[in-house]
């Protein structure tokens, strides 16, 4: 159930000194081939830390043989310098890697680097390197694990899935738990496949992926500096599936990953899925989903356990998709209190006594829906957060 599930990838986690805990803090991922191809989306925030613009121009390259992470500093925020830091990471896992296993002869520009942790602080390179060759030495076909656990931050569990084709596999692993909010994506995640597939298909599939899964998780509303997806394949099943055959499986892979965020968000009581119908458009149907997902008010009425279905409507309201307030119905776990605009079944009927909830809102204006996830605003949250961490 990791990014090592598919053949010809091997990881590995360790702990270098990064986190103050001792706990593991830097990951290795390696792609042992026989195909090497990647694909990439990440931050649409204008502020991007450094290891994200570097990762950029590697995926540009179509080729990528290794990703290093490393938990507990998002190199954001630290200018040239910051970018240089990377940029010795990246050289330095090439030349350990290499080093290692001569047939591999790996470059720099074939090394993603991805950081978490907190923003505006230089990386110490003086543990983050030795780390990184430490990760070399460990990496094995079971060093998934240890890899999911060493990229976490604020995280209670590691986050792993496994998605599988005829005769391939799609491995992931993720991290996230604050500052999910999306446009592209909303945290770091490697996925792994054994399929054939280039780089052109692996784009296709992943952004198709994004789109709906990633891409609709809305915990804080908060977008961070650092968030990156890679998706590498490295053939060794010797099968290419189809563009629909492969996009199901990263679309599952993703799917499963976006939820083990939001069940581990911070401070959250409440697992909340917002299912938008009956809308013009799928824009519509996700504008109308996230504007809930963000209101404060809703995700504080849901943690005291208050159906209110008043400030579902304004937060309906505040957005320009096609309706009549009117006629907007909504339902909270399926008892629908809201019918034509107004009240309707006795809000005392919903049972929020459990973690999960759904809302469901019709705008009775089309056939188009979308879901979008998100969940409650407790007291935890003010004590778990991070203002300056990613």
């Amino acid at each position: 159930m990791t990014v090592t599930t598919p053949r010809g990838f091997r990881a590995a986690g360790v702990a270098a000194g990064l986190k103050a805990s001792g706990a593991g803090d830097i990951a290795l991922v390696v792609n042992d081939g026989p195909d090497v191809g990647i694909a990439g989306v990440f931050t649409a925030n204008r502020v991007k830390a450094a290891p994200v613009l570097w990762t950029q121009q590697v995926v540009r390259g179509g080729v990528v043989r290794a990703v290093v992470l490393n938990s507990g500093g998002a190199n954001a925020c630290t200018g040239p310098a910051g970018f240089q830091d990377t940029h010795a990471t990246a050289e330095h896992a090439a030349a350990v890697l290499t080093a290692s296993s001569p047939r591999l002869m790996v470059g720099a520009g074939e090394v993603a680097v991805c950081s978490t942790g907190l923003i505006g602080e230089r990386l110490p390179m003086d543990k983050l390197l030795p780390g990184v060759r430490a990760a070399v030495r460990g990496l094995s076909r079971d060093g998934g694990q240890p890899a999911a656990e060493a990229i976490m931050t604020t995280d209670t569990r590691p986050k792993t899935t496994v998605a599988r084709g005829s005769g391939w596999t799609v491995g992931g692993m993720a991290k996230g738990a604050g500052m999910l909010a999306p446009a592209m994506a909303t945290m770091l995640c490697v996925l792994t496949t054994d399929a054939v597939a280039g780089p052109e298909a692996l784009d296709a599939a992943l952004r198709a992926a994004t789109r709906v899964t990633f891409d609709r998780v809305d915990s804080d509303g908060c977008m961070s500096t650092n968030d990156t997806v890679l998706l590498l394949a490295s053939g060794a099943s010797g099968i290419e599936p189809t563009e629909a055959e492969l996009t199901a499986a990263v679309t599952a892979a993703c799917h499963d990953l976006a939820q083990q965020l939001i069940a581990d968000a911070e401070g959250a009581t409440k697992q909340i899925a917002i299912d938008v119908v009956g809308a013009a458009s799928e824009d519509d149907a996700v504008e109308v989903g996230r504007s809930v997902a963000r209101n404060n008010l809703v995700k504080t009425a849901l943690f005291g356990n208050d159906p209110n279905w008043g400030r579902i409507l304004a937060a309906v309201g505040t957005t320009a998709a096609a309706f009549e307030p009117d006629t907007l119905d909504v339902a909270v776990n399926d008892v629908w209190v809201c019918r034509g605009g107004a009240a309707a079944e006795d809000r005392s009927k919903v049972d929020l006594t459990g973690r999960d909830v759904t809302i469901r809102i019709d705008l009775h204006v089309g056939d188009a829906a979308a879901t979008i996830w998100t969940n409650d605003l407790s007291h935890a949250y003010v004590h778990e957060n991070s203002a300056y961490s990613t």
